[in-house]
């Protein structure tokens, strides 16, 4: 492997990690500023109310797109594996 087949290889790793965490950090960055406007507006401090609603939609994004992110990790280690191979 040459110093371009690397960099592109580090790239694409990004790349995907990227695609695969992107979702699920969005959805929780969205349930916890709405989270934090309700509080705000019903004066209720409760700390655990964000984590819960937080864990629900992680585990939920898994459960829904698990087989899709299984997928796209089977693909890449394939690549990674047949490039250390050649």
């Amino acid at each position: 492997m040459d110093t371009g087949q690397v960099a592109d290889l580090m790239r694409d790793a990004i790349g995907i990690a990227l695609r695969l965490a992107g979702p699920m950090l969005l959805l929780a960055m969205l349930v916890g500023v709405v989270v934090a406007i309700f509080q705000a507006v019903t004066q209720i401090h409760e700390q655990t109310i964000g984590f819960v609603l937080k864990l629900i939609v992680v585990v939920g994004v898994l459960l829904l797109a698990g087989g899709w992110m299984l997928d796209t990790l089977q693909d890449f280690t394939h690549q990674v594996f047949t490039l250390i191979a050649s």
